[in-house]
């Protein structure tokens, strides 16, 4: 525990300096840019600076393609997905479904890019948020996916053990992981 503390801790300190960085970067290319989205950002953070606002912002932001197949929006995304889990405090909002969810799809876009830090973000989404049973089916989902089934087992049973909600989203990740599908949970499911 102390040591996923130290880089939870880590990892917060080094997204805060990024943060410093590109809003010196955003306050000065406000005027002349809008295609950044840096005037909305400001706004919500400005306003009620709530996960529901960031995750609106971040799902339409999404929409302009596709991470996976797009180098310059996935590195986009990452930083505003890195924007907003430093604006929103853990301690506020970990019993926030849109928050849990803002943690979730920033450790899946890390995924992308950068397994171990991947690691670290579902680490951080399953400390803040363990109530939530999507937050546990993602961290085990990426683990499946990276052949670690051992670990991907654990967190469904830990997630189980925690009385994450609903049990019943658990229930069937752990059959379709014990069925040896890819997928612990279909579309449909989802």
């Amino acid at each position: 525990i102390t040591s996923i503390m130290n880089r939870v801790r880590n990892l917060k300190n080094k997204y805060r300096n990024e943060e410093n960085i590109t809003d010196e970067f955003n306050c000065t290319k406000i005027s002349a840019d809008t295609t950044d989205n840096s005037g909305t950002v400001n706004q919500i953070m400005m306003t009620r600076n709530n996960p529901e606002d960031w995750l609106c912002f971040l799902l339409k932001l999404e929409k302009k393609g596709v991470p996976q197949m797009d180098v310059s929006l996935l590195n986009r995304l990452i930083g505003r997905y890195s924007q907003a889990v430093t604006a929103l405090p853990a301690e506020k909002y970990s019993q926030d479904g849109s928050y849990a969810r803002i943690l979730v799809r920033f450790a899946e876009l890390k995924a992308l890019q950068d397994p171990e830090e991947a690691r670290d973000q579902f680490h951080l989404a399953r400390l803040n948020c363990k109530k939530f049973a999507f937050v546990h089916v993602a961290f085990a989902q990426f683990e499946l996916s990276q052949e670690n089934e051992k670990k991907c087992k654990q967190i469904l049973q830990k997630a189980v053990e925690c009385s994450a909600v609903p049990l019943e989203l658990l229930e069937t990740a752990l059959q379709n992981f014990h069925l040896k599908k890819k997928q612990l949970l279909s579309d449909e499911e989802k």
